[in-house]
């Protein structure tokens, strides 16, 4: 099912600070497919977004994932947050 929605949207900084809600395993997949690099953590997010596809395991098990991936880049958005500084080196969604 690729609708899987999450229970609450990821929402991740792209581009020059842009947020970017992510509300289904199909949304995250997307995301961490489109993602410029290859750390452990992003192949972690891509694997767990295709189990949650194949119904491998739940849409939940995948966001912790995903949320752990956005968090280690420092992505994530906290609410009422500010994007990172452009200058931190972080990678970027292109």
């Amino acid at each position: 099912m690729l609708a899987q929605p999450f229970s609450k949207p990821v929402r991740v900084w792209v581009g020059l600070g842009f947020p970017r809600q992510l509300n289904t395993v199909a949304d995250a997949y997307q995301f961490t497919m489109e993602w410029c690099g290859n750390s452990p953590e992003q192949r972690a997010a891509i694997r767990a977004c295709r189990a949650a596809l194949a119904g491998d395991i739940d849409a939940e098990t995948a966001r912790g994932v995903l949320v752990a991936f956005a968090r280690k880049k420092d992505i994530l958005v906290q609410d009422g947050a500010a994007p990172p500084p452009a200058e931190s080196g972080q990678q970027r969604h292109v």
